[in-house]
């Protein structure tokens, strides 16, 4: 320990990632006609993608078909030792394999690939041997080898499994881009993240409803309208015909400017204080779409209305903010 200084530690540091940022380099410069068929061959493939990989390959299957099924290509991981004692039936012959082994010798996994062809599925391998058991089982071969693992004993899986990562990667945005798939689909497959809730969440997903809108009638007194105001604690409240139709609309900074010009408050009735060009948004529109007039108009709260101009609910910032929209 005493030997391991910090410029050691940073040249180690260095070096790996400098070793596996050629070795990248040097698995873009193999990309062939085998790539471009395995790519055609999954775009048009009527099953799913089986991702198989032992060890450390197995590991980095695992994140490939992750990333398959979150781009609009359905996949999934099987263990090849699992295989062997029931979990082939999970393939069909419909699928393709995408079989992932540095070495294309991996016991468990070359002893399934007789049946797997028996079976009539196509399989495409990602190996550094396209001439071991793998390759010569294959359809595609994509070749990863390295000259070398960042390990410095030249063993432990480093520089090779980076590669297999990014020629997964690779399949997937290739794939991604011939499917068309865009953001709104992204949006589906990750429904509990920030691009999820910003293009799935509507309005009416997170307005407030019922007895939680402050809304009165056109020709309510103002000491009943501001005590509705006061008692939903939105800001701002909606002046309503007897139908629910949206008439206008009164905030805490209109009664900050009535209360400046000197008005005799008690003297006067919602349709007299009223905005009569309220900003509103549909129940139907996205919840983002609210975030964005809240933001361009310089405004906390909005009134939600239906497709008849019928007030039916109500949010504010802090609504959108619970849910993480914005």
């Amino acid at each position: 320990m005493d030997k391991v200084t910090s410029e050691v530690v940073v040249h180690r540091l260095r070096e790996t990632i400098e070793i596996e940022a050629q070795a990248l380099q040097s698995a873009s410069l193999k990309v062939n006609n085998d790539w471009v068929l395995a790519v055609k061959a999954m775009l048009s493939n009527k099953g799913r993608v089986v991702v198989m990989g032992m060890g450390k390959s197995g590991h980095i299957g695992r994140k490939i078909s992750a990333t398959l099924a979150s781009t609009g290509t359905p996949a999934m991981f099987v263990h090849p030792a699992e295989a062997s004692h029931g979990d082939l039936g999970m393939v069909l012959k419909e699928d393709i394999v995408l079989a992932i082994s540095n070495s294309g010798e991996s016991e468990e996994l070359t002893k399934i690939l007789p049946i797997l062809k028996r079976l009539g599925v196509q399989i495409i391998a990602i190996t550094a041997h396209a001439d071991s058991t793998l390759g010569n089982h294959a359809d595609w071969v994509l070749e990863s080898a390295v000259e070398k693992e960042a390990c410095p004993l030249n063993l432990a899986p480093t520089a090779s499994t980076t590669v297999q990562l990014a020629i997964g990667d690779a399949l997937a945005v290739a794939l991604l881009d011939a499917r068309g798939f865009k953001e709104d689909d992204f949006a589906r497959s990750h429904p509990g993240g920030a691009l999820g809730r910003k293009l799935l969440t509507l309005v009416s997903d997170v307005m407030r409803t019922m007895d939680q809108v402050p809304r009165v009638h056109v020709n309510t007194e103002f000491t009943a309208l501001m005590k509705e105001m006061s008692d939903k604690g939105l800001g701002a409240c909606a002046m309503v015909s007897p139908d629910l139709t949206m008439q206008g609309v009164f905030t805490d900074g209109d009664l900050r400017r009535l209360v400046e010009k000197g008005h005799d408050l008690r003297a006067l009735k919602a349709i007299d204080v009223m905005n009569t060009s309220p900003k509103v948004i549909l129940k139907s529109a996205m919840a983002v779409e609210a975030a964005q007039m809240m933001e361009k108009y310089k405004i906390t709260s909005i009134f939600v209305i239906d497709e008849q101009n019928k007030v039916c609910g109500a949010l504010n910032s802090n609504d959108l903010m619970q849910a993480k929209v914005i």
